[in-house]
């Protein structure tokens, strides 16, 4: 595993030293190589856009679809651009607003957290460069999902890390944040919380895109348990190899906030943000294999 990693790695590295306007280059290639000759995941997406947006007429539908995979393959070499971006590369091309009213509310407040929700939206990757635009008080870390692969887990672990955020697996994620409570640490913490959870994680199903949709509740649940801010990411993509993310305040005192109603509302905010620019979602993903009906089903069969 050790001598694939490091293969990958330094080949990652020396791909990465290429400019972004030649990497965009090999993306141009290779949409027409994974859109029209692998085909990947089509069938999935175009069903995907289909239900998701009902009253789109099929060239607007096509039009999406095919903006999308161009930019996946970006997404793809901005992540490999990521091996060896800078400090100030990446603080050109990856810009954050609402940073000092958070750390203003947070002191103001005596917050311990911010619970950050955000999605598969835009360049999710490079949102972890906001360790370099916090304030030195304040942790950066972030909830993942760890890869079957053990080498691609460590390759994006590495990638991840090298803006000095720390990254917390999921399944340690409560365990965690209750040490860091213990230290009274102000700490950040980005949830993305758009993937379709296994059925033993299903709690909750929520209106998202013209489907009934089961969300991970994590982040609801824990920031209950630890008063925790929450905020939501609200980004965008400016130009090509350009981003912004918005800090947008969603709720304080969240105890008193009705279960799964911080939910419902990341939802909205999340569908809201793919409606103004739909190809910037991660279409692949399938996201609504797990209906409300069946996972209504085997709780009757539970009981």
């Amino acid at each position: 595993m050790n001598i694939l990693y490091y293969i990958l790695y330094n080949v990652g590295y020396l791909i990465s030293l290429l400019p972004l306007t030649v990497l965009y280059l090999f993306s141009d290639l290779l949409f027409y190589l994974v859109y029209y000759i692998i085909r990947y995941r089509r069938k999935i997406v175009r069903k995907n856009l289909t239900s998701a947006f009902p009253n789109k007429d099929a060239f607007t539908l096509l039009r999406i679809e095919k903006n999308f995979y161009h930019w996946f393959c970006d997404y793809i070499v901005e992540t490999i651009k990521m091996f060896s971006a800078s400090k100030e590369w990446m603080q050109k091309h990856m810009t954050f607003s609402g940073i000092d009213e958070m750390a203003e509310r947070m002191q103001k407040e005596d917050k311990n957290f911010c619970f950050l929700y955000l999605g598969h939206y835009c360049n999710w990757e490079w949102i972890a460069s906001f360790a370099y635009w916090a304030p030195d008080w304040m942790s950066c870390t972030q909830i993942y999902h760890p890869l079957y692969s053990k080498v691609f887990d460590k390759l994006f672990l590495k990638i991840r890390s090298q803006y000095g955020g720390e990254n917390i697996p999921m399944k340690e994620a409560l365990r965690t944040i209750l040490q860091l409570r213990q230290k009274k640490q102000k700490t950040i913490i980005g949830f993305i919380s758009d993937q379709a959870p296994k059925w033993s994680s299903i709690h909750h199903f929520t209106e998202f895109l013209n489907h009934d949709t089961p969300f991970f509740i994590g982040a609801e649940k824990i920031g209950k348990k630890v008063d925790a801010l929450i905020y939501y990411a609200d980004v965008k993509r400016i130009s090509r190899g350009y981003y912004h993310c918005d800090y947008k305040f969603v709720a304080d005192d969240i105890k008193d906030i009705p279960d799964y109603q911080l939910t419902d509302l990341y939802a909205k905010l999340l569908e809201k943000s793919i409606q103004s620019a739909p190809s910037f979602w991660l279409w692949t993903h399938n996201r609504w294999k797990r209906t409300k009906e069946e996972w209504l089903h085997r709780q009757e069969e539970a009981f």
